[in-house]
């Protein structure tokens, strides 16, 4: 086995330990990790032994690991203790995992978002198993008299091959535990890794398909009351009053009141994002009882900021564009005069409407709050920011506030903001009991937060020869600027020009899937197929020349770009071997898209075939550079999920309002991808490269959208502009 040393930073091991394996996107109920043999369950340790904040071991050789982030879905889960496990040379089947409560002490970053957990963890959870390997070998030498150097660790068992002396870790654990951590760990070559990239099971698959408690709304206390809210019915709007007293004698209802949630002085954090100050609240025994208090009571709602209706509709973005002065975010050469001189120049425009997140678990939190502590437990993103808002809020130092972290029902960015849980906490508060505060699906879909609304203006020049030299884009999204300035085909193209602006609107935003590339990806792509077009040229030929130009004469300061072309290249050169593209599929219409976002490289081939307005997608390629792969099974299934729902929301979702009152309530007028409408095949290919991981939960959505439209361009002889797409109908082009 090949090590390579590693500095530790000995007393400030824990610390960045917690660094490096803080936020992905996405999050966790860390109960039991692997499935144990019925010995194991008969034998659990009777003593623990703690080797460092992540790692503890049981005198039997069981294998604790704590983790720091939420779980929403991404398998972080069953992904991160194998990283641990890896490097501890510990059996998978020794492995155990427990969700870590929020503490701010040790961990660091205990954030589930922006798929950034496996990179960001991946540093720290290979030193702590390494760590703790040392730190047995160093015992077990102490123990035998014996050179440390000398003795070899495989699968929990420790060795001393001169001698024949052998023992388990959990024979070992109790000394290990007292010794100094050490200088400097030896990691493992990655050629020599035996459980990473491999295929393991969901280590809470079991427990999801049998209903077993795992999730936010699962949770239940005894003398727990239950909540909810009702919020104003449209964006801009406030509280006036309401008539209480009928409601609090319907069966099981114990309180109907106001409530002043955020106080105009409360310092907001980011994650507060989509706060509504005051509230109605309805407590009761059970959540029956609450909806149909709910629907009872009569509350009076008045303006509290001028509506201004344009700020829901499609328009007030083309006008910001025509109006907004221009400001580049990037320029490189002299974009007017290359168009002026152009044999042939494309223009486009795109846009995409509001979008809603709709987990499938909507917002829940339980908050017990008395006089000197607050226990809150429930599914939260950004359980480290919700500690600040509640200390403040609630008047508690921050170590008189426990907040631990269950299994999400979906998260894609709708849990970043905890203002749900903040609700909670002061209802408990202000009750003086345990309560959990419940959401229905209206109350979600209709609060916010959403994903914004964008529009994007592309325009290229060509030259005789059907060369790209000139790029204009110019884009907005409300409260978001959208344009990733020094992205693809920036440093590709001599003269380039970014633009973006925001347009500012109190309809509450922010993150969602693959937050702005879930757009801007699919409007490039499909205006990248549009040039190549023009040009003549082969879509995934037009892209490659330009990464070349990117490669060997980079316009600009190369260090400036976002992405590195020659990996960009790589997963387009990788799809299209493995989709034959050159040879096409019979009775197919296939279209190409390749996207870098989260720090990873996606390339995707489709191919459909129309039924009227619907595409009916038969199979999807796709390449994907993201450095080591942890676990093949569950990065697969985050491929798949993310191409699904890049589709499903393109072709079919949208959410609108009339005089600031959202038009979709629930799933009956809002429309999701079906079964049936989801590609028939994914197949995927991970570029082995040996770099470090980088992102996966978010990077295989955006692109898929380009690659649809371009297939259906193919299909139908229509480029689509606006979603959904399957409310848009353009004519025919040419």
């Amino acid at each position: 086995m090949t090590l390579i040393k590693t500095k530790v930073g000995r007393r400030a091991f824990i610390r960045n330990t917690g660094l490096a394996s803080g936020g992905l996107v996405l999050g966790f109920n860390w109960l039991a990790s692997c499935k144990m043999t019925p010995e194991q369950v008969n034998s659990m340790p009777k003593e623990w032994f703690e080797l460092n904040g992540f790692l503890k071991i049981g005198d039997n050789g069981l294998v604790t690991i704590m983790s720091p982030n939420p779980e929403i879905g991404q398998n972080v889960k069953t992904a991160m203790p194998m990283i641990v496990a890896e490097e501890l040379d510990v059996a998978w089947k020794d492995v155990m995992v427990e969700q870590a409560p929020l503490n701010t002490d040790i961990f660091t970053r205990q954030l589930a978002g922006g798929s950034q957990s496996i990179r960001q963890g991946w540093e720290g959870l290979r030193m702590a198993g390494a760590t703790a390997r040392q730190m047995l070998k160093e015992a077990a030498a102490k123990a035998w008299e014996v050179p440390v150097g000398e003795i070899t660790t495989s699968e929990g068992m420790l060795t001393h091959e001169a001698s024949g002396k052998s023992a388990g870790y959990g024979e070992i654990a109790s000394a290990a535990a007292g010794i100094e951590v050490p200088e400097e760990v030896e990691l493992k070559d990655p050629k020599d890794f035996t459980i990473i990239g491999t295929d393991r099971r969901n280590v809470d698959g079991e427990k999801i398909v049998t209903g077993k408690p795992l999730y936010g709304l699962d949770v239940h206390r005894e003398g727990m009351l239950i909540a909810m809210i009702v919020h104003p019915p449209a964006f801009g709007m406030k509280l006036k009053g309401m008539d209480a007293e009928p409601i609090k004698s319907m069966p099981g209802i114990k309180d109907v009141f106001p409530i002043e949630v955020y106080p105009e002085d409360l310092e907001k954090q980011w994650s507060d994002g989509g706060a509504i100050a005051e509230l109605a609240v309805v407590v009761g025994n059970s959540t029956w009882e609450c909806m149909q208090a709910k629907k009872a009571l009569q509350v009076q709602w008045e303006e509290d900021s001028k509506l201004e209706s344009t700020a829901y509709h499609d328009e007030a973005i083309s006008e910001l564009l025509k109006t907004a002065p221009k400001e580049a975010a990037r320029k490189d050469g002299d974009v007017d005069a290359a168009f002026k001189t152009a044999a042939k120049i494309v223009e486009s425009t795109y846009s995409a409407p509001f979008l809603a997140h709709n987990t499938m678990e909507p917002m829940n939190f339980f908050a017990d709050v008395s006089a000197d502590k607050a226990e809150l437990l429930g599914p939260i993103q950004t359980p480290e920011f919700l500690e600040i808002t509640l200390a403040s809020r609630l008047g508690l130092p921050k170590e008189k506030i426990d907040i631990m972290m269950t299994r999400m029902g979906g998260g894609f960015g709708r849990r970043l903001y905890g203002t749900f849980a903040v609700e909670a906490a002061v209802i408990s508060q202000k009750m003086g009991a345990p309560i959990k505060l419940v959401y229905t699906r209206e109350d979600d879909m209709t609060q916010g937060t959403y994903r914004p609304s964008y529009k994007v203006k592309y325009k290229a020049g060509l030259d005789e020869n059907g060369n790209l030299i000139a790029w204009h884009v110019r884009g907005a999204g409300t409260n978001d600027d959208l344009v990733f300035e020094n992205r693809f085909p920036a440093g590709a193209v001599d003269n380039y020009l970014a633009e973006k602006h925001s347009l500012q609107t109190n309809v509450t935003t922010g993150a969602w899937r693959a937050p702005r590339s879930n757009f801007i990806a699919g409007a490039e792509q499909a205006f990248m197929d549009e040039v190549a077009e023009a040009a003549g040229k082969d879509p995934i030929e037009f892209r490659l020349e330009l990464f070349d130009r990117a490669i060997s004469n980079p316009v600009g300061d190369p260090e400036q770009n976002d992405y590195d072309p020659e990996r960009y290249a790589g997963v387009l050169k990788l799809v299209k071997e493995k989709s034959n593209w050159a040879d096409g599929t019979s009775g197919k219409s296939r279209g190409v898209s390749a996207y870098y976002c989260h720090n990873s490289y996606v390339a995707q081939v489709l191919d459909l075939t129309m039924n009227g307005d619907t595409p009916n997608i038969d199979k999807v390629w796709c390449a994907v550079d993201c450095g080591i792969v942890i676990n093949p099974l569950s990065a697969k299934n985050q491929i798949e999920g993310g191409i699904v729902d890049g589709i499903g929301h393109a072709t079919y979702s949208a959410l609108t309002f009339k005089d600031g009152v959202p038009e979709q309530s629930n799933f009956d007028k809002y429309r999701l991808i079906r079964n049936m409408e989801a590609p028939k095949e994914i197949e995927t290919f991970f570029v082995d490269n040996g770099i470090d991981p980088t992102g996966l939960g978010e990077p295989s959505l955006p692109p898929i959208i380009g690659a649809l439209t371009n297939a259906m361009y193919k299909a139908t002889g229509r480029r689509h502009y606006s979603q959904p797409l399957i409310n848009d109908k353009p004519p025919l082009v040419g």
